[in-house]
């Protein structure tokens, strides 16, 4: 059974139903995975970066925040001679000789437990790493077996969790390494991104029975190579990361296509359209996947000049009969909760597999899920690796969030054709999304009886 970790929450939230078709033009802020990965780019660059249109959000304040205390210059600035970003300013960064002498703060951001200590052990002095009490559960061994075999000399309680700590020498050595990144593939990840200032750089292979969200390693692949770093894949599951500068860059951060994924489905159950603005016609966010996933409910995805359009016919709301579907979600286990709600309102039975690896995310989403769902009259079962969703007519009441983002943007979902879904925090989704519930309230607001 899924705990929640917050001792009190304010009033809950109430979902607000849809009283009509939608009408959504959504205009998300920048995507998390990409404004981290290039916060720890540009502070390990030759040169100041400017970051773009980067996502304002928890996640990465605390990124932020620990690249600040380890000496990396990051200032805000705003855009010139453009359009302000309404989400926020821009960020610039200049990179400095690293420091320890630091407790980072992780908080519930696995990109932060699992990309900061590879780059702050580049620093010189000793650096200690925790977080928020459930991100202490979350699975970190890879990390922290990684560091050692590197000749970091690091400390932990021997449970492959937070806290841990080291002492970094300013150099790291590098060469070869095997990991089992099964439960993330932020591990990967997060020893790619600094390897380029490894001294031998990284040859990096990773074992075990499974890999879960691969599109994650490959964003990590494509901004170190647009940065000038050469890295070669000579095989499934190995990379090659050889030494060198990265180079300093202005990005623009691309708008969250995971973010999206209820907006995008909300279509499907409030019936209408909804209009995600500068949907990227390329691009390595596993979010993408919706234009492809979603018709598989019976969603019309159209492209219309650089948005794109989610057609959800009359929707659960108009009588629509959503399918149920068999899917595996290795590619992309973050849709997993919005696709798990849409599934909960669907008229036949789903099985959702590939996202066993859920169980090790800002909650266990799995159980959390299932808990959420059965508490509301549905019916999931919990699999290995996934889940299996039944029929049920579903009803108001609480509807938990776990400290988890992706859980609070799932009741809303729900709540658009069930009355009285009460959300305990939805606060929690400014871990990514600071202002969901001021778009989720607009998007709801275009639905109009009888339209």
């Amino acid at each position: 059974m899924a705990e929640s970790t917050h001792s009190h929450h304010p009033d809950p939230w109430i979902a607000p139903r849809a009283r009509g078709p939608l009408h959504g033009d959504v205009a998300l802020p920048g995507s998390k995975s990409l404004t981290n990965r290039e916060l720890v780019l540009a502070a390990l660059a030759d040169g100041p970066s400017t970051i773009r249109l980067p996502l304002h959000s928890r996640d990465s304040a605390l990124m932020v925040a620990a690249l600040r205390q380890l000496g990396v210059g990051i200032e805000e600035v705003e855009p010139a001679g453009t359009q302000p970003n309404p989400h926020g300013p821009d960020l610039r960064i200049t990179p400095a000789p690293l420091h320890g002498d630091v407790a980072v703060d992780c908080g519930l951001a696995g990109t932060v437990m699992r990309f900061l200590p590879p780059l702050a052990a580049l620093a010189t002095g000793p650096v200690t790493v925790d977080g928020d009490p459930y991100a202490r559960k979350r699975p970190m061994g890879a990390v922290i077996g990684a560091l050692a075999d590197l000749g970091v000399d690091v400390t932990d309680d021997g449970d492959g969790a937070m806290p841990f700590s080291f002492t970094g020498t300013g150099s790291v050595r590098g060469g070869r390494l095997t990991i089992d990144a099964s439960a993330s593939s932020q591990f990967v990840s997060g020893l790619l991104l600094s390897a380029p200032r490894f001294d031998e750089g990284l040859h990096l292979t990773h074992v075990g029975d499974r890999l879960p969200s691969l599109p994650h390693i490959d964003m990590t692949v494509e901004v170190l190579r647009a940065r000038g770093v050469r890295v070669d894949q000579p095989a499934v599951g190995e990379w090659v990361v050889h030494p060198g500068p990265i180079a300093a860059r202005d990005v623009t951060i691309e708008p969250d296509l995971s973010n999206a994924a209820p907006f995008a489905a909300a279509a499907l159950v409030a019936g209408g359209t909804v209009r995600i603005r500068t949907w990227p016609t390329a691009t390595t966010q596993v979010g993408a996947d919706l234009e492809t996933l979603l018709p598989l409910w019976g969603a019309t995805v159209t492209r219309d000049g650089d948005d794109l359009v989610f057609d959800g016919g009359v929707g659960v709301a108009g009588g629509a009969s959503l399918p149920g579907v068999t899917l595996d979600l290795t590619r992309g286990g973050e849709l997993a909760p919005a696709l798990v709600a849409l599934s909960a309102l669907a008229d036949g039975p789903s099985e959702i597999t590939g996202i066993g690896h859920l169980r090790g995310h800002e909650t266990d989403r799995l159980a959390a899920l299932a808990a959420d769902v059965n508490r509301s009259g549905g019916s999931v079962q919990e699999l290995d690796d996934g889940l299996r969703i039944t029929p049920a007519r579903l009803h108001g009441g609480d509807w938990a969030a776990y400290d988890d983002h992706r859980m609070a943007t799932a009741g809303a979902l729900v709540g658009l054709v069930v009355d009285g879904v009460a959300v305990d925090d939805v606060g929690c989704t400014a871990k990514t999304l600071p202002q969901f519930p001021d778009l989720w309230a607009d998007l709801v607001a275009t639905g109009t009886k009888g339209a």
